[in-house]
Formats: structure tokens, C-alpha cells, sequence
């Protein structure tokens, strides 16, 4: 069914030519996927913190949920043309060119809002708003596949640096957005401050990313891996393994391994995506669901459709904030353990299901589930699942294939992942109803 096996996890520590693996001094190597981590995530949560400035500007027109849906249909579309093309960008490219967008996203509000919007958004200034998200998904593809791609060929520690820096910044996003609504007036002022301030820091997180990654390259325990990679690629015997996992003839095992010139280069082929989705389908369907379910209800449903006379407008900003809490313990809890069993993985994300009616008796039930403390308390379990079952599909995708097709699992994660967030954003429009 795909799961890991010892011989394919084995594959990640065999030494190269009788070397140990280089020590990651002082884990700057961990430091670096962690902040591509929160890069990754960073320009759609300042567009989501500052919600409440484009509300204003735009009233009546759910422009969460549109942000939703603009961002993650060109992020899929641009995943889908890697899948197909890939291998001909690097991914020092492909990343690069991926951070320069989302610094241009983000620099692009404060400019419009300096320029144009004053104190009253137009037509122009909406459409553009919302090209300027799309574009950010557009980098999110080149960033977030090449990134867990090549995380899927390191050691497990640096894929749960990722995910755990994409919950540790939204977070951070959470506790700015709530620091700058206590600290701003309730006005349009106060509104474009804070949401200026959103969109500054991440600018300048982002140009930081951009020196640390390519600094990064010169890291030993990243020059070692990348020589494993391209051995293990350049090794014909490899065939042979493919051979004895998936019932194809030698030659034709052979054809899905890329020549060893293009082994730095080395993206998603439509023959080596089918062999490993063939390996780990149980894995990607688990992914696609669960971000199905995670975008269907967060963040719209909680920003839009559950209220509080006690909390008034703090009460969305409150919720979306213990859900990003709970979603870092979640990511950050698999740096301790995790599950053995795959079968458990994708029971307990199939298990998340439950939140549907949950939330509904939340929205719909009897008067005492639908006031702050049980809200709270399933907002938080639903925050926790999400980060917990996430991190562990992304950490044992990459290991149950051969290693050097890991970074094509990590690919093939990734779109399924922006795959359920596309679908999910279209489902919660069904809150409305």
C-alpha cells in the first residue's frame, strides 16, 4: 500500500563512500528550513491579518474566502506545470524566483496604499489586492515544492523544521495582529498601520530568507547530501531496487531514473510522479483530505460565521489565534514522536472529518455549544490535528520511496496538499448557504 519499509528508511543514512555525515554546527542547516518554513506562509498571513483593513476597504464582498481562492488555484496551477517541467529549472531557481515574488507581493499593498487608496479602496485597487495574493500563490508553488522536495532528501529533522516554521509563523502573525489591535484605533488609521506593519516585517523576513538560503548552499551537511543525491542518481544499480518494489523489468526500471547529468536538475517526470504516487497514494489521499477539511472551516468559517457579545471583533482574531497555537504543538510535537503506524496517520486524518458536524452544532445547536468555551476548546483540537497529522505525512512520504526519488514524493506531497487547500476554499463557501 505504499508504507514505509526499514530498506527504504535505510536509504537516507547510508554513508557516501564510507563517510559520516557531516554534524549540522550550531543547526544553522535546521535554522534554514525552518525559516523557509515561515517564509513560506508569511505573505498570506499578513493578507489574512490584515483582513479587517480590506473588510473595510471592501465591505460585502467575503474577501477571505476570495483570498483563499485566488491564492491556491494558481499555486496548483503552477505545481501542476513543475510536475510536467521541473526538471528543467534548478531548485536554487526555482526557489530564488519564488522568494523575489513574495517580496514583491508584499511590497506592493503599502505602495498601493500610499499611492492610490487614501482613505477609500476602489475597483482598481480591489482587483489588484487580489492579483497581488494570486502572485503570492504563484511563489508559493516555486517555494514550498522545491523546499519540501529537497527537505525529503535530508535527514527527518529538517522537514519538521519546515512545517513547524510554517506554524511557528503564523503564530507570530497572530500575536503582531493582536499586539497592533490593542495598541491601533478602531479607525481606518489604525487599520492601515497595522496592516502596513504586517506587510513591512514580512518584507523584511523575506529579503532575510533570500540571503540565508543561498548562503545555505556552503553548509557541509547540505554539500554531503547533495553528493548522496547525485550518487544515488548516477548509480545504475538503483534500477535494480526499483525493480523489486514495483514488478518491472530492469530496463524499464531503468527509464525512470533521470541520466546522471541532470542529476543537480532533477525535478518531477510524468514516469517517475506515477511510480511514486503508485508507492504512497494512501499518503496523498490523506493529504488532500486534510487540507480539504482545514480550509473549509479555517479561517473563513471562524472569521465570518461565529460570533461573541463578550469577545465582539476580538473573537475571530482570538480563534484564529489558538488554532495557530495549537497547530505549532501539533507540527512541533513530531520532533518527539511519531506515529509508527501509517495506517494511524491516515485513520486519525480521516478521523478529522468529525469537526463537520462539530462546527455545525456550534453554528446550528442547543445555545450552550454555541458560546465561547466550546468553540475555543474545538478550535484548539482542530489546530492540534492539523499540525500533528500534516507534519507526519510530509516526514514519511519521502521515506517510503527509494531515495532518489524522495524529492519527487516531497513534490508530489506538496500538490496534494495545495490540491486540498484549492477544494477546501471552494467548500467554504458552503458556510454561506
Amino acid at each position: 500500500m505504499g508504507w514505509v519499509t526499514k530498506a527504504s528508511q535505510s536509504l537516507e543514512s547510508v554513508p557516501l563512500n564510507g563517510e559520516t555525515p557531516p554534524a549540522d554546527v550550531g543547526n544553522l542547516a535546521y535554522l534554514v528550513f525552518f525559516s523557509l518554513g515561515a517564509a513560506v506562509l508569511l505573505p498570506w498571513n499578513a493578507y489574512i491579518s490584515a483582513v479587517d483593513y480590506f473588510d473595510y476597504l471592501y465591505p460585502g464582498t467575503h474577501i477571505d474566502r476570495v483570498f483563499a481562492v485566488v491564492y491556491m488555484f494558481p499555486c496548483l496551477i503552477v505545481l501542476l506545470y513543475l510536475t510536467l517541467n521541473g526538471q528543467h529549472y534548478t531548485t536554487s531557481f526555482r526557489v530564488n524566483g519564488g522568494l523575489a515574488l513574495y517580496l514583491l507581493a508584499v511590497v506592493l499593498v503599502p505602495l498601493m496604499d500610499t499611492l492610490f487608496i487614501k482613505d477609500a479602496g476602489s475597483t482598481f485597487t480591489h482587483y489588484a489586492t487580489v492579483a497581488s495574493l494570486a502572485l503570492t500563490g504563484v511563489a508559493d508553488a516555486l517555494v514550498q515544492g522545491s523546499v519540501i522536495g529537497a527537505a525529503g532528501e535530508l535527514p527527518e529533522r529538517y522537514m519538521q523544521a519546515f512545517v513547524a516554521g510554517t506554524a511557528a509563523c503564523s503564530v507570530l502573525v497572530s500575536a503582531l495582529r493582536i499586539v497592533t489591535k490593542a495598541a491601533f484605533p478602531a479607525t481606518i488609521d489604525g487599520l492601515r498601520m497595522s496592516a502596513n506593519l504586517y506587510f513591512v516585517v514580512s518584507g523584511c523576513f523575506l529579503a532575510f530568507c533570500i540571503v540565508a538560503y543561498n548562503l545555505a548552499h556552503k553548509l557541509p551537511i547540505l554539500i554531503y547530501y547533495r553528493n548522496v543525491k547525485i550518487a544515488a542518481m548516477a548509480d545504475q544499480t538503483f534500477a535494480f531496487e526499483v525493480h523489486s518494489k514495483s514488478d518491472l523489468a530492469p530496463e524499464e526500471a531503468r527509464a525512470l531514473l533521470p541520466k546522471p547529468s541532470s542529476a543537480v536538475t532533477f525535478g518531477l517526470n510524468n514516469d517517475t510522479a506515477l511510480f511514486v504516487l503508485s508507492h504512497i497514494r494512501w499518503l496523498v489521499t490523506a493529504m488532500v483530505l486534510m487540507y480539504v477539511v482545514t480550509l473549509s472551516i479555517f479561517p473563513g468559517f471562524l472569521a465570518e460565521d461565529v460570533h461573541s457579545l463578550a469577545l465582539g471583533d476580538w473573537y475571530p482574531i482570538l480563534l484564529i489565534g489558538a488554532f495557530n497555537v495549537f497547530d505549532l504543538v501539533g507540527k512541533s510535537a513530531t520532533a518527539v514522536y511519531i506515529l509508527d503506524s501509517n495506517t494511524s496517520i491516515v485513520g486519525g486524518t480521516f478521523g478529522r472529518l468529525i469537526f463537520f458536524p462539530l462546527y455545525y452544532v456550534c453554528l446550528h445547536g442547543p445555545k450552550s455549544f454555541r458560546t465561547e468555551i466550546p468553540v475555543f476548546t474545538l478550535t484548539s483540537l482542530f489546530g492540534l490535528t492539523n499540525g500533528y497529522f500534516s507534519s507526519c505525512l510530509l516526514i514519511v512520504a519521502p521515506k517510503a520511496v527509494p531515495y532518489a526519488a524522495a524529492e519527487t514524493a516531497g513534490m508530489v506531497m506538496t500538490i496534494a496538499l495545495i490540491t486540498g487547500l484549492a477544494i477546501g476554499s471552494v467548500v467554504s463557501f458552503v458556510w454561506i448557504v
